[in-house]
């Protein structure tokens, strides 16, 4: 970990058109995460362009519902080669707001049939009094390494 971003990288066996296809398909996001926090998706649209929001249903103990929603905002799209977005909230009103903490994928060519994935986030524009309440990063580091190999899974099987 170094300031303010974390990031982990492997090598999966498929061409980045499959690996970005499943990036793009919120619905398999869970899979990918593998933890249980992140549950199912709210909106069954695949992800299409930059701007585009999707929202995520969430499930954490230390939240004061347990259960809650994600409005995730796409902030890059540019297939095969790279995908972010940036996870905020939706107020009764249907405000959004995004605390300033990005999740990335970095997709590059390694031979004839390979992908290199770069999995990056990133909380360099979350305020201080947010990293305070929940501890940025929120997970352990080894949880992009995990995410990488649930994602090399859904991918090759």
């Amino acid at each position: 970990m170094a300031g303010d971003s974390v990031s982990a990288t492997t090598v999966i066996n498929a061409p980045p058109e499959a690996v970005f296809a499943i990036l793009a398909d919120p619905a398999r996001h869970a899979a990918i995460d593998g933890t249980g926090g992140v549950r199912e998706t709210v909106d069954s649209k695949p992800l299409q362009a930059a701007g585009q929001i999707f929202r995520m249903s969430m499930y954490h103990p230390g939240h004061p519902d347990g259960h809650y929603q994600m409005a995730n905002r796409v902030l890059v799209f540019d297939p095969p080669r790279a995908i972010s977005w940036q996870p905020g909230q939706e107020s009764g009103d249907g405000t959004l707001s995004f605390p300033g903490w990005i999740w990335r994928y970095d997709l590059t060519p390694a031979g004839a049939s390979n992908t290199t994935v770069t999995l990056s986030y990133d909380w360099s524009a979350v305020p201080d009094p947010i990293r305070e309440r929940i501890g940025m990063p929120p997970f352990p580091p080894e949880h992009l390494e995990n995410s990488l190999a649930h994602l090399a899974d859904l991918v090759t099987g």
